[in-house]
């Protein structure tokens, strides 16, 4: 479990934009220490729930069995304002081995030298990147071709929906398309004195996950063109994606009606979730809400299927949105190669993974662990396991000033669907020319 990825963006893009000054070109300057040498590590981590907690520890102790000369000194709850602080000050008090949940800003770690560069460490151990990882986590862990991450466990998005609500309204089965998902949500909405007693669908951008990322993944789509320019008003599914999201917006009771009902909605990482509640029938969220919502006492049998995809592409249903938590060395550290000994333990020791995964309940990162028989989950699980493998899933392109033109196109989003923005070309072109100009001023 971890929160969402536009939710913490804006902290991370102003940490990241303060880091870029701070951590650059210093990739090998602690790895001249004696890796069978006896020492200690820091490894820094943003989990913070008790059971999420207990799992680093038992991952931990695991590896220092493994490594008895390695002792490892973990710090947990640390988002990446903390960590941005930490690697500009330095010192034998920082960390050595770093994680983060903002996949997105991989571009800017790896650009600015915030991460240190792990080729020589993979080179030296010999690790065969293609074939322990699935190729979507290999691209959102490298930037132009400089890889100063490696993933450590996945989410994978795909749509949670209210079985009993389905029976009551005679849905034999979830929707494979984005026209079907429209025709679901309508006949699961029940309107109840000027609001709703329950909504089929959340699609406002607000709505919990719903954000432009994660819609565009039911769409074949480029963000970028050959040039690095960006591609939202050239490819024709950015226009797709909005219309699309607009006009459900408006068959399911408009923008104003659906933002007062949002706002009866419980915390999104609580027991009164409105999907555990009832209040929406179908949820678009990552492979932890299951867990979540079993452990709320969900008064309904869940079920749980891909997200639809676009109506020309039915052939892709299967594929989803992909991010994760990302783990390398501060470029700072005197102990890189047994900061990397941890680092290559935690990502690609099969065993660790998967043990790993139960305990937190993602979704493995290594093609290895994602086939292991020693995987213990709920069977409706296997729908994440197979989104993680399917050759069309897909993740947000990295960007040398990270995340922060996803950040900007959802704030168009936002015009859009309230109808502040008309010409949805106009406005496509506007917010393409706003990244442009951002990406330059960050090169």
């Amino acid at each position: 479990m971890r929160t969402s990825r536009l939710t913490t963006t804006a902290v991370a893009v102003a940490a990241i934009s303060v880091l870029a000054t701070a951590c650059t070109g210093q990739s090998e300057a602690g790895a001249s220490d004696d890796p069978n040498a006896k020492t200690t590590i820091n490894f820094w981590h943003g989990w913070s729930a008790p059971a999420e907690v207990k799992a680093v520890e038992d991952n931990i102790d695991r590896f220092e069995k493994a490594h008895p000369n390695i002792t490892v000194k973990v710090s947990g709850n640390i988002n990446d304002d903390k960590l941005n602080q930490a690697l500009r000050a330095g010192g034998s008090d920082g960390p050595d081995v770093v994680s983060s949940f903002t996949t997105a800003n991989v571009g800017k770690f790896c650009s600015s030298g915030a991460f240190a560069d792990l080729k020589p460490f993979i080179e030296k151990s010999e690790l065969d990147l293609e074939k322990t990882f699935p190729k979507v986590l290999l691209d959102y862990t490298q930037f132009e071709g400089k890889r100063c991450a490696l993933p450590l466990l996945t989410d994978a998005y795909g749509l949670y929906y209210n079985k009993d609500a389905f029976e009551k309204a005679g849905i034999t089965a979830p929707p494979k398309t984005m026209s079907e998902l429209a025709s679901v949500a309508k006949k699961l909405t029940v309107e109840k004195g000027g609001s709703y007693e329950q909504l089929g669908f959340m699609p406002t951008f607000h709505g919990y996950e719903t954000v432009a990322s994660h819609y565009m993944s039911s769409w074949d789509h480029t963000y970028f063109d050959e040039n690095g320019k960006s591609n939202i008003a050239k490819d024709p599914a950015f226009a797709e994606m909005f219309t699309y999201q607009k006009k459900l917006v408006e068959d399911l009771g408009g923008y104003e009606k659906l933002e007062k009902y949002r706002g009866t909605f419980g915390d999104e990482w609580g027991a009164k979730h409105p999907f555990h509640t009832g209040q929406v029938a179908m949820q678009l969220d990552g492979e932890w809400r299951l867990g979540m919502a079993e452990s709320s006492g969900a008064g309904f049998e869940i079920g749980v299927a891909p997200m639809p995809v676009a109506d020309d592409e039915a052939d892709s249903y299967g594929k989803g949105f992909l991010s994760g938590t990302i783990v390398g060395i501060a470029p700072a550290s005197k102990k890189q190669n047994a900061a990397w000994e941890l680092v290559k333990y935690m990502t690609s020791d099969t065993k660790a993974v998967v043990e790993f995964a139960n305990g937190i309940r993602n979704v493995p990162s290594t093609l290895d662990a994602l086939k292991s028989p020693d995987l213990k989950f709920d069977p409706r699980f296997k729908t994440f396991l197979d989104i993680a493998q399917h050759p069309k899933s897909s993740t947000s392109d990295g960007a040398v000033n990270g995340s922060t033109y996803q950040l900007t196109l959802q704030d168009f989003g936002y015009q859009y669907e309230k109808g502040a923005v008309k010409d949805l070309q106009a406005g496509l072109e506007k917010t393409a020319r706003q990244i442009d100009t951002d990406i330059a001023k960050a090169k």
